[in-house]
């Protein structure tokens, strides 16, 4: 049925937006995650009203629709099951309005990250949630995630940016919800209702977003240390400082040495950690808060060099968002987790997941936002190595329990989706998920929109 429909529309009224073809298909089955799915049919809205038009008739037929964007989701939050059709916003990609005098930025959900960032440079404005894949996830992607990044530290995530949403329900009604206004607190918080909800509720198709003044300076400092735990105590002491960085990131020595063979960059492959801090601000106080920073590093014997010009800074920063794919040189598969633990904990959690690895014989890199807790915990395996890959699947219980002993959550950022959703009841209440439960259904009663993801009742092998 949904292939008649959607064949129908694509002659009258979306000329070149659908597809059946199965290679354009496979495309879209699958995400950053190891999750796979085929659709049956790929339909490429290029506006609100076809949005609505498609959604109303996926939820009369009981035809079942999955938002996505650009695909760049660690938990197959955009990958189809029971063949779905995939709903790609790619095609709605402009930046509406940057509103200089009300610091808002209005967009489509198909609008790049890095694009949206580089327009709000040459006004002298700066969006602040900068994820590792910024040059190629789109904002609708991130909202649906609340994805975070390296500055999250000291500026927040996306939800601390989204004042209003343009979102098509799942049987074809427009919603608004907040708007250009900073403050608004009539009636429920809608809009950080639908921000994180993974494309479960609503398909975003307008995003107003809060900008801010572009920092007069940034200074990139690169810390490299002998000792894993010299590293964690460090941040601890930045982070428990009067000096709040622009990010703090951490990369233990199998991240170094995965991203050094993978592209050069020039980091110290004996180093058993690094820290990659900035500092940005008013240019006297920027000085003044690094020169702290360095103090802090020294005094746990690490060796801090400052990055001199935009070229160095640049080159810091290819090497720490060249870490996921460069893993791959090391094993074949990769389990990504995102767990995060109050920030004075990271030695401990560090400690634990160093145990983990010798325990079951793994290799497990870490990396990620040392400022604010949240790890990145990169399990690496090969599938086809079935008593291997049944100790890395078993050890990521292991690591969300360490993480929520420590007061820890098992997701800081790339949500629950299909990969985490069975794990999802070690961390929340019945009762909390049987809210959420009666949340979707008041938004979606058919069950259409996004289907088996996020609740841990639905299966996912």
């Amino acid at each position: 049925m949904a292939f008649g429909f959607f064949k129908k529309k694509n002659e009258h009224t979306l000329p070149g937006k659908v597809t059946t073809d199965k290679e354009a298909l496979f495309c879209y089955g699958f995400d950053a995650s190891s999750a796979e799915g085929i659709p049956s049919a790929v339909v490429s809205p290029l506006n609100t009203q076809e949005v609505s038009d498609v959604a109303a008739y996926a939820f009369k037929h009981d035809v079942p629709i999955v938002p996505r964007g650009a695909g760049s989701g660690m938990t197959g939050g955009s990958v189809p099951m029971n063949e779905a059709v995939v709903l790609s916003l790619e095609g709605m990609n402009r930046i509406i309005e940057i509103d200089e005098k009300n610091m808002v930025a209005s967009v489509e959900p198909g609008v790049i990250n890095f694009h949206l960032q580089e327009k709000l440079e040459d006004v002298g404005l700066f969006y602040p949630p900068d994820p590792a894949s910024m040059k190629f996830c789109t904002l609708g992607g991130n909202v649906a995630e609340n994805a975070g990044g390296p500055r999250a530290v000291k500026y927040g995530v996306t939800k601390d940016y989204v004042l209003g949403l343009e979102t098509v329900l799942p049987d074809g009604r427009v919603l608004m919800t907040g708007g250009k206004t900073y403050k608004g607190v009539v009636g429920y918080d809608l809009t950080r209702l639908l921000v994180g909800s993974e494309g479960t509720l609503g398909i975003i198709t307008k995003i107003f977003l809060k900008v801010l003044p572009l920092p007069e300076e940034t200074v990139t400092m690169l810390c490299t240390y002998k000792t894993l735990d010299a590293a964690a105590q460090t941040v601890s002491r930045i982070t428990s400082s009067s000096v709040i960085p622009r990010a703090l990131e951490f990369m233990d020595n199998e991240s170094i040495r995965a991203v050094e063979n993978y592209g050069s960059f020039g980091l110290p492959a004996d180093a058993e950690a690094l820290l990659l801090i900035e500092v940005d601000g008013p240019r006297a106080a920027v000085i003044e808060e690094a020169e702290k920073i360095a103090a802090m590093c020294k005094a746990l014997d690490g060796n801090v060099s400052i990055a001199e010009d935009v070229f160095s800074k640049q080159r810091i920063w290819d090497a720490r968002r060249a870490i996921s794919p460069a893993l791959y040189r090391i094993r074949p598969t990769k389990i990504n987790e995102d767990i995060v633990v109050p920030r004075g904990r990271i030695p401990e959690m560090l400690k634990a997941l160093r145990e983990i690895a010798d325990k079951k014989d793994l290799i497990i890199a870490n990396f990620g936002h040392a400022g604010d807790g949240n790890i990145h915990v990169n399990v690496m395996t090969d599938k086809d190595d079935e008593g291997e890959y049944r100790k890395a699947r078993e050890s990521v219980r292991d690591i969300f329990e360490a993480a929520l002993k420590l007061g820890g959550t098992i997701s800081g950022e790339h949500g629950i989706g299909l990969t985490k959703k069975q794990y999802m009841g070690m961390e929340l209440s019945d009762v909390s998920i049987e809210i959420m439960k009666k949340i979707k259904n008041v938004f979606d009663p058919k069950g259409i929109l996004n289907p088996g993801k996020m609740f841990p009742s639905d299966t996912y092998k």
